[in-house]
């Protein structure tokens, strides 16, 4: 029923129609002029290609709510839209045309108090059918890296781009614990191939859990290094290796690094290597001091940072007071080794 008190009955008049025009544009042109203020940060408005991607990613930012959190409004008022969509529309991979989706945004502006049509305004128009597919490297990455992750903040822009010339075959890592059994240095060397004809660089990302863990000395004994950033928010060494030469598809070329790394406040429990694509190869080493051995090692598989280990499997020392683990033909995920001390003795900060 409607509320009106007087309904009418049949068509209006032109009187009527040009007075019921001048509304509706008058409503019109409040709701694009809000729109506009809603949407204008730092003074400049939303425009172009990108325009609803960049204003949903900021609204959400405004609001302060996860993908999650979102999935869940819009289910609890009977729209399904999961998180693996609402990050395709924020990043401009996809964009919502049928109509449950564009209800779906009507109902997406109430919840990120936006006013009506701010965000559905912006939408361009419809996209040739199937899902704009991400850069190699950035669709790899977040397969195991999952949405927001440390590299793509450390990254930035680069990140939809990142190493999508080149795939490692062969990675090797030698984790070197001090007395304390704190991380001491890490040494890596990697084997890659050229994916396309004139890669000369790559990227590498190392996260440390503990913000005094810092980067102390950079080595590339293999290549060159073309930039060291440390991002101390962050905890991540950003490390740009040059190849020396342009590559033909489907060369090799092996880069090979050393990092001496600052005591922390607690002793390393763990060591993880993850990776986008399929490993010939990979083997990581740990080297513990003998004022600091751990009652027992392990090897473990996550199928995404962050995800519960599996394929957990004991493993032993050797007389030189390392552990390692080989694994071949290694399919995309984290491979880790994790170690046990003597928690009562570090707690009262054993160091030898």
């Amino acid at each position: 029923m409607s509320s009106r008190t007087e309904p009418r009955v049949g068509l209006p008049d032109a009187g009527d129609m040009e007075r019921a025009g001048d509304t509706e544009r008058a409503a019109g042109t409040a709701r694009a002029s809000a729109s506009r203020r809603a949407l204008e940060i730092d003074g400049a408005a939303f425009t172009g290609p990108d325009a609803f991607p960049t204003a949903l990613r900021e609204a959400l930012g405004r609001r302060g709510l996860s993908l999650e959190r979102v999935s869940e409004r819009l289910r609890a008022r009977g729209i399904g839209v999961s998180q693996a969509t609402l990050s395709s529309w924020q990043r401009g991979r996809s964009q919502p045309e049928r109509a449950r989706s564009l209800r779906a945004v009507e109902v997406l502006e109430e919840i990120l108090e936006l006013p009506g049509g701010a965000l559905r305004s912006l939408l361009g128009p419809r996209r040739p059918r199937g899902r704009v597919a991400p850069a190699r490297g950035e669709g790899a990455a977040l397969q195991v890296l999952g949405e927001d992750s440390v590299v793509e903040k450390a990254l930035g822009e680069r990140f939809r781009h990142f190493n999508q010339e080149t795939g490692s075959l062969l990675i090797h890592d030698v984790v070197t614990l001090g007395a304390s059994g704190t991380l001491s240095s890490l040494t890596t060397t990697n084997v890659l191939r050229a994916s396309r004809a004139g890669a000369d660089r790559a990227l590498f990302v190392l996260s440390f859990d503990d913000e005094q863990a810092e980067p102390l000395d950079i080595r590339v004994t293999s290549g060159r290094l073309g930039e060291a950033t440390y991002l101390k928010g962050l905890k991540s060494l950003v490390l740009e290796i040059h190849f020396g030469r342009e590559l033909a598809k489907l060369d090799t070329t092996v880069v090979s690094y050393a990092v001496d790394v600052s005591p922390s406040r607690e002793p390393a429990t763990h060591y993880e290597r993850w990776s986008r694509a399929n490993l010939h190869e990979y083997l990581q080493q740990v080297f513990f001091h003998p004022d600091a051995l751990p009652s027992g090692c392990r090897r473990y598989f996550r199928d995404q940072v962050g995800s519960p280990p599996r394929a957990q499997r004991r493993i032993s020392m050797n007389d030189s007071h390392s552990t390692h683990v080989l694994a071949s033909r290694c399919k995309p995920g984290v491979h880790g080794v994790a170690w046990d001390f003597d928690t009562e003795e570090f707690r009262h900060g054993r160091t030898g």
